[in-house]
């Protein structure tokens, strides 16, 4: 089972940063009987690892260097790859940057780094035959793509960051067997890759005869890419920190917690 981590990405939402947005410090996770920082991607990496990925590839560019040396020896069980995305011009791009590893009879999932999501078992909702999107309610669906679905799960369309969203439901991680991703990459290239976003190109999937699914087992969602995004991510965990059950709703807390400055943010 394959994970795919798009990470070429320039983060110039959050800069400047010393480092990779990728590698930026949100929580922390207990090494042994020792407290460490938590990059945000190993949320990410935590959660395909336990829905049984055992080859997790991330697609880096140029300056990218310090993730390659972050994860070079893996991450728990799983084995790191990593392929080079010459520049950032897309998620489709770099999503298909993988395909020559992606061996014919295996699973294939995808998400963000920049992004912390709950429930950790949120790839397991969602079935390996059949492309498939995790979604999570927000209330700004126009920021991100929001996956209307039918009565039965369905997916109808895919409306990229549309203003009037039909729906509060965005996808925030997804899963597909290899052979629809090559039927993906396929359909991207014979579009002559145009589609940077990849809910453009799932929607002229689904116009072809193509099938995909919505699974609403998000139960929180939050953009790590703005200091909103990392502000929220910290009161985020500190709520799920402090709940017994992973699998309960998780509310927010009203009042803004105390949280260090960013390289850059004024104190």
């Amino acid at each position: 089972m394959l994970g795919i981590v798009p990470a070429a990405g320039r983060g110039s939402r959050i800069q400047p940063l010393g480092f990779s947005k990728e590698l930026l410090p949100v929580g922390s996770r207990m090494d042994g009987q020792t407290e460490r920082p938590c990059a945000v991607s190993e949320y990410l990496v935590r959660r395909m690892v336990r829905n049984g990925v055992d080859r997790v590839c991330f697609i880096i560019g140029s300056g990218k260097s310090d993730i390659l040396e972050y994860y070079a020896a893996g991450y728990d069980r799983a084995a790191a790859i990593f392929v080079a995305q010459p520049s950032p011009v897309g998620l489709c791009d770099a999503i298909f940057r993988a395909a020559p590893i992606v061996a014919p009879d295996e699973t294939v999932l995808i998400g963000l780094p920049d992004t912390i999501w709950f429930p950790e078992d949120g790839f397991c909702h969602l079935p390996d035959n059949q492309l498939s999107f995790l979604l999570f309610p927000v209330e700004q669906p126009q920021l991100f793509d929001a996956v209307v679905i039918d009565q039965h799960g369905r997916v109808e369309q895919i409306q990229v960051k549309q203003r009037d969203a039909a729906t509060n439901w965005i996808w925030g991680a997804f899963k597909m067997p290899a052979r629809i991703f090559h039927r993906l990459a396929t359909l991207w290239r014979e579009r002559d890759g145009r589609d940077e976003y990849f809910g453009t190109l799932v929607n002229a999937y689904l116009a072809a005869g193509g099938e995909a699914w919505g699974v609403k087992a998000g139960s929180a969602y939050v953009d790590v890419g703005t200091f909103n995004g990392y502000r929220t991510a910290l009161r985020l965990l500190e709520n799920n920190d402090a709940s017994d059950d992973e699998g309960a709703p998780i509310f927010m807390p009203s009042s803004r917690s105390q949280v260090p400055s960013l390289p850059g943010e004024g104190g």
